[in-house]
């Protein structure tokens, strides 16, 4: 699901300002989410409960932000697999409360790294530089493995409440955010069903690794769920013809297959 959305969304920051995309994908995700919760009439865990997952909106709005934007500037077969490396900030704080990765995620860990250095540098003209986006996209993997964290902390007590304070949070500051740099949020009509996708799509694959997070530890999850890129990668080739060189493929697969490692340790 994050790999679909995200190709939509970096689709429509092309087309359109990444923080607008953030912001009006987010409230129809939020809106769902609470026709959802009055459905299913799931109870209120308190404020006090939820004050992580409100951290986590701003760190997944910070995140979601950059990479949108990466994604519009850069190729997303690069962007999106640098990404993975999000989880090794859940796993650093698993580490801090006693539960330290294994071998094998130590190695898968080496090899996230090894695939990000790989594909966030690029040589022109003899000079190695950042590739395209590929900062951004290392401020969104910071922001991302934040959000696994808070939110972790928020979803004991129902996931859905988490995501819609996470949501909510992350909308209310990225509207004051759009307004203060005088961007107006109303989105083009023909971008409208492509941004509805984005919001439900997301806001479905958060909830459904905010619940996950209750039942393993936050840093397997994040490290699980960063399979996306594989996703987001297969559709960038397949829809829009984007091709990378031989040695970015291998940095994808470096750091898609580091992911694995981490969770199968």
């Amino acid at each position: 699901m994050w790999g679909v959305g995200d190709f939509l969304g970096g689709l429509a920051s092309r087309r359109l300002a990444a923080i607008v995309v953030v912001v009006v994908s987010q409230a129809i995700g939020l809106a769902g989410l609470l026709v959802w919760i009055a459905a299913t009439r799931d109870p209120f865990p308190g404020v006090p409960e939820l004050l992580p997952a409100a951290g986590a909106g701003v760190a997944v709005l910070a995140g979601v932000t950059a990479f949108y934007r990466g994604l519009a500037i850069g190729a997303m077969g690069i962007v999106a697999p640098i990404t993975a490396a999000g989880p090794v900030v859940p796993l650093a704080v698993d580490a801090a409360h006693g539960t330290t990765p294994t071998s094998l995620q130590w190695l898968g860990i080496a090899c996230i790294l090894l695939g990000v250095a790989t594909l966030s540098w690029e040589g022109a003209h003899g000079q190695t530089r950042l590739a395209s986006g590929a900062g951004l996209a290392i401020f969104a993997a910071l922001g991302f493995g934040l959000y696994f964290v808070g939110i972790d902390a928020g979803a004991d007590e129902s996931a859905s409440w988490a995501v819609v304070a996470a949501r909510l949070t992350a909308v209310s500051l990225g509207a004051v955010v759009a307004l203060a740099s005088s961007r107006s949020l109303r989105a083009p009509r023909n971008l409208l069903p492509m941004l509805v996708a984005v919001g439900l799509i997301d806001t479905a694959a958060n909830v459904l690794v905010a619940a996950a997070t209750t039942y393993g530890a936050a840093g397997i999850v994040a490290v699980l769920s960063s399979l996306y890129p594989i996703v987001t990668m297969a559709l960038a080739w397949a829809v829009v013809g984007e091709r990378l060189g031989a040695t970015k493929r291998a940095g994808g697969v470096i750091a898609v297959a580091g992911a694995a490692f981490v969770a199968a340790g």
